[in-house]
């Protein structure tokens, strides 16, 4: 999804910006992630998001094993990504359904006491400059072991893909499409979130995939549903 506005650098985003945490949700720089909001902290949130101008969320995970047993505001992981909401439609029964195309990730410098229901964090996206440059370091990434664990994973779970559109699709938007669907956990997608570089997010895609055919093999589980 194309963005209006340019993007350069760090200095082009918000120091502080809202944050939706969201345990298994994967965002990456130029990545569509679609978004069902209802909560009202939330639609507020999306409200407030347009006010300011800015039209920015920030994806995050809650880290549940290190946060208090039964919390409503559980600790967050240190890296998250910022998304513009690129489409929004009114669903008539008081919800959003808007798509955001991430932007960068940041670290979180500090979470803010604020009076709004939904949290802030001030950021930093220095760390991540490299996500300002589309397509860098696809030279890097092994498309044929990525299409092998692909193609293995999709026999093991009885799924099928659209092949041609998986072809022709770059390295950076395959490697990040794939990453943001995959079924795995939170630990899986966090470290694909704090990857330096496409290469290593595809290396830890790959291996993530393996592992899991190969204990689907040995535990003899049944496809995923």
């Amino acid at each position: 999804m194309p963005i209006n506005i340019e993007y350069r650098g760090p200095a082009d985003l918000p120091e502080i910006i809202p944050v939706f945490p969201l345990p298994g949700a994967l965002l990456l720089p130029r990545g569509q992630m679609p978004l069902n909001i209802f909560e009202p902290r939330y639609l507020a949130m999306v409200d407030d998001s347009f006010r300011d101008g800015h039209r920015l969320i920030g994806m995050i995970q809650p880290d549940v094993a290190h946060s208090p047993k039964d919390s409503d505001k559980p600790t967050l992981f240190q890296v998250g990504c910022v998304g513009r909401i690129t489409q929004l439609a009114e669903s008539g029964d008081g919800r959003y359904i808007l798509e955001l195309t991430g932007v960068a990730r940041f670290k979180v410098v500090q979470e803010l006491e604020v009076l709004t229901a939904y949290r802030q964090c001030k950021v930093d996206f220095f760390a991540f400059t490299d996500d300002f440059t589309a397509r860098k370091g696809e030279d890097e990434v092994n498309r044929d072991a990525l299409l092998v664990a692909l193609a293995e994973f999709l026999k093991a779970n009885n799924l099928k893909v659209d092949w041609e559109g998986v072809e022709s699709a770059p390295n950076e938007a395959l490697v990040n499409a794939l990453a943001m669907m995959s079924p795995y956990g939170p630990a899986e997608k966090q470290a694909m979130l704090e990857a330096p570089d496409l290469k290593t997010r595809a290396e830890i895609l790959i291996a993530v995939t393996e592992m899991d055919l190969a204990k689907k093999r040995t535990s003899g589980d049944p496809p995923l549903q």
